[in-house]
Parts: structure tokens; C-alpha cells; sequence
């Protein structure tokens, strides 16, 4: 019996701390900024400085070849987008700025494919879900607020070579508010 006593102090002791971290954990408050636009970007993968990103480019290519109807297209194209805004900022953060404007600018224009296929399938009597169409204008103000932040982030002087980017999500979003 002596043998199993300090195995059963310890692990008293691992739920004693666990239920005390657990509530510290639940009691704390969280402040959200409110210029936070609720929009979740996805995972972006592999970077494109990244050996074997040709590979992801080719399969996108071809997934973008191979869709044919409208809307499927349109969510290709927005995951695409928001991918390559994700991939922007991390090499952005990484010091590759102009690898970050490309990718970043390249992002932006599969962004600006979508409207086009929206007011297609309109003209052809099929229309996109509101849903849809409401999550569209989420993810423009989410680029819109990602790529402001990344302005500040450029090194002085570049920051022209960005602030095209920018006038195309404005575009995009006077497109959006045609729908």
C-alpha cells in the first residue's frame, strides 16, 4: 500500500492543477476588437516559396479547368482567393515582400472572377444562395482589412506596389454591391 501512495498524490495533484487552470481559463474575459471582421480565412498550405508549390499551382489550375458549373466555380475561386491572402501575409512576414505582392495580387484576381459568374448564372435564370452572396461581401471587407494592415507592414516606398491590390479589392467590392 505504501508503494502507491506517491503515484496517487501526484496524479491528486495533476487534478488539482487541472481544475484549477480549467477555471482560470474559463473566468477570463475577452476583449474583440470591432473593427474585426468575423471571416475565417483558411489554411494556406504550402508557400509559394516553397519547392514543390508548382505542384499545388498545377492542381489548381486543373480543379479550375475541370469545374464547370457556375457556382462551384465561384467557391473555387474564393477559397483560392482567400488562400493566396493568407500565403500574402505569411511571406510578407517572412521578408519576401515581392513574392507577397504577387501572390497577393494574383489572390485578388481570382476574387475578381467571381462577380462575373454571379451575374452569368443570373442572365442563364439560376441564382446564387443570398448566403452565399452575404459571405462574398464578408470575405472583401476581411481582404479589405488584411491588406491595410499589411500597408503598414511594407517596407517604406513599396507600399505603392500594394496599394494597386487595394484599388482592385475596391473594385471588387463596388462589383459586390451590384448583386
Amino acid at each position: 500500500m505504501k508503494s502507491h501512495l506517491p503515484v496517487v498524490w501526484i496524479g491528486l495533484c495533476f487534478v488539482v492543477l487541472f481544475a484549477v487552470s480549467a477555471f482560470f481559463v474559463q473566468s477570463q474575459t475577452i476583449t474583440i476588437n470591432q473593427a474585426e471582421v468575423g471571416y475565417t480565412l483558411p489554411y494556406p498550405g504550402i508557400l509559394p516559396d516553397h519547392p514543390f508549390y508548382i505542384i499545388k499551382a498545377i492542381r489548381d489550375k486543373f480543379n479550375d479547368l475541370i469545374t464547370r458549373d457556375y457556382y462551384k466555380k465561384a467557391q473555387l475561386y474564393l477559397l483560392y482567393s482567400d488562400k493566396r491572402l493568407v500565403m500574402a501575409d505569411l511571406l510578407l512576414k517572412k521578408g519576401k515582400t515581392k513574392l507577397a505582392v504577387t501572390t497577393l495580387s494574383k489572390g485578388e484576381k481570382y476574387f475578381e472572377r467571381i462577380t462575373p459568374l454571379v451575374k452569368n448564372s443570373k442572365k442563364q435564370g439560376v441564382a446564387f444562395p443570398q448566403e452565399f452572396i452575404a459571405r462574398l461581401r464578408l470575405a472583401n471587407a476581411k481582404h479589405t482589412q488584411i491588406i491595410t494592415t499589411m500597408i503598414r507592414q511594407f517596407p517604406q516606398g513599396e507600399e505603392g506596389e500594394i496599394g494597386v491590390v487595394l484599388e482592385l479589392n475596391n473594385k471588387i467590392k463596388k462589383d459586390l454591391d451590384t448583386l
